[in-house]
């Protein structure tokens, strides 16, 4: 296992890509802290999942928006594990199901902007005396595929936007940080998430398909290996780097 002994915090991971990443994580050996915003349940059941597969995982609620809540999820993760080696920033706003594809594009902006790109930046200056102190740190942040070559939209305008400022921050921090820790993001393409399996129509699903060269979406397993990859020590000469995970879109 890559990363056995290693302790491990995933933002966002009670469901989709961050529940992926957990499983992943922990099943290379990572003991796990499972953070969550307001889904205790599907939290819990990621954290009985892996603790029933043999691993080590528990659950920590915080909104990464919020200063005060990350500075305690830093805190009360080190006192859980004695330390954190790995951070992986998953969370993300939901603004195209349910409640959220209903908020005024204004409100959905600032949502993406203080979830994704203010959370990513608040987890990492907090925890980066942490990361500094393990002897293989590393930061997975998440950006977006369509955040470096576009897409027509309002939606896709806003997340471009708001990934696009995780990219830059991705990069700034790994040099402010080498030779440290490394610190590196993946942008993952079409994923088979809630909004692609609820929200998305046949037709445009289908279209997407055929126009990706592995010809498929992917899946939240495929973005958890890119992370555990970066996460290992078989990417330890890789920072400030982006590994785009989106079947050949963008080749």
């Amino acid at each position: 296992m890559r990363l056995a002994g290693r302790n491990a915090v995933v933002t966002g991971a009670s469901s989709g890509i961050g529940r992926a990443v957990a499983i992943k994580l922990a099943a290379e050996g990572a003991a796990v802290v499972v953070n969550y915003r307001s889904s205790e349940d599907a939290a819990l059941a990621c954290v009985q999942d892996i603790n029933a597969a043999g691993g080590t995982a528990n659950a920590l609620q915080a909104d990464v928006a919020n200063k005060d809540d990350v500075a305690r999820l830093v805190n009360q993760a080190n006192d859980m594990l004695s330390g954190v080696d790995i951070w992986a920033n998953v969370a993300g706003a939901d603004i195209l199901t349910g409640s959220g594809s209903a908020l005024a594009d204004s409100d959905k902006l600032r949502a993406l902007l203080d979830v994704d790109l203010q959370g990513t930046i608040n987890c990492c200056w907090a925890a980066e005396h942490l990361l500094r102190e393990s002897t293989c740190g590393a930061v997975i942040n998440m950006s977006w595929d369509l955040a470096l070559r576009g897409m027509a939209g309002r939606n896709p305008e806003m997340f471009a936007a708001t990934k696009a400022g995780i990219s830059g921050f991705t990069r700034s921090f790994a040099r402010s940080v080498a030779p440290h820790f490394r610190v590196n993001e993946v942008a993952p393409g079409w994923i088979a998430t809630a909004f692609a399996e609820q929200e998305m129509r046949d037709d445009y699903r289908q279209a997407i398909i055929d126009q990706t060269p592995l010809a498929r979406l992917g899946q939240p397993a495929d973005v958890a290996n890119a992370v555990a990859f970066l996460a290992s020590d078989e990417a330890s000469f890789i920072t400030g780097q982006t590994l785009n995970v989106n079947g050949g879109l963008s080749s």
